[in-house]
């Protein structure tokens, strides 16, 4: 059912991979390869004992840097998708390292480029169409929109949410999952964006958008296009999170109650 590839963690923010990867296993994918810091490999195992680890050796490691770009490089050959941001943290060479890693990738794997991808994306002078391709979605949520775009702020974005989802289309070329209240997903900018109607605003806690990122690179592997994928993705984080609030309530939902969901909702779109 494909193979999704993720560069995400780093000793910081361990958890960020481990919600990306078994998102991606509840959305389907036949495997999953953490590339990340060996430092994260006991939580991990422990954590997500499905998937499989590429790690980085280097003595006290902590986040991905440039010494790693050609191991992830030549593991993506293996890869249907491959997911970089989620809790990668903002060390300078991480963001080289990226960098260097969007430019060498082959460009007809899908990449899903969420988080600190995004973040450091906006800090560097880098030409956006350089490192899209057709194949490129990008999830940011409205802070990380605004500093993509240039804004000023995340409340600007909320204010003016198709024009930031117009704005980010036609700068990277890419198909936009604007995250937030009635999620914007698309590419067309002959079309209105598609508005996800599922969800609950339980769902804005940490490692939300990390279940996001993993299960829309769960649908990537599995053949779908980047736009479908996403819809979907989307969709099904939301119900999940529907599901999730019914049972715990909004107030105390968090991102592996999404996880825990997730076939609840997929059951609902798939039928029993």
């Amino acid at each position: 059912m494909g193979r999704v590839l993720l560069v995400a963690g780093s000793r910081a923010m361990p958890g960020a991979a481990v919600l990306s990867a078994r998102a991606a296993l509840r959305g389907g994918a036949g495997s999953v390869v953490l590339a990340a810091p060996a430092c994260l490999s006991p939580d991990f195992i422990a954590s997500v004992p499905e998937a499989m680890l590429l790690s980085f050796s280097q003595e006290g490691q902590e986040s991905f840097s440039l010494a790693d770009v050609s191991t992830v490089a030549k593991a993506s050959l293996q890869a249907q998708a491959i997911v970089v941001g989620p809790g990668l943290g903002g060390e300078p060479e991480t963001g080289k390292a990226i960098l260097q890693l969007l430019e060498i990738l082959p460009p007809e794997i899908p990449r899903i480029l969420d988080a600190d991808a995004l973040n450091h994306l906006a800090s560097h002078s880098v030409s956006f169409h350089k490192v899209m391709t057709p194949q490129t979605i990008l999830t940011p949520h409205s802070g990380e929109a605004a500093r993509l775009l240039g804004w000023s702020s995340a409340a600007k974005v909320q204010a003016n949410r198709v024009e930031a989802w117009r704005a980010l289309v036609e700068k990277t070329g890419a198909t936009l999952v604007l995250k937030g209240s009635g999620t914007l997903v698309g590419r067309d900018l002959t079309e209105e964006p598609w508005v996800n109607e599922s969800g609950n605003p339980g769902m804005a806690t940490a490692g939300s958008g990390d279940v996001l990122a993993g299960l829309i690179g769960a649908f990537c592997a599995r053949g779908m296009s980047p736009v479908q994928a996403a819809r979907l993705g989307a969709h099904l984080h939301g119900r999940a999170g529907d599901f999730a609030a019914e049972k715990v309530g909004e107030e105390s939902l968090n991102a592996t109650d999404l996880i825990q969901f997730l076939p609840h909702a997929i059951q609902e779109v798939v039928g029993r």
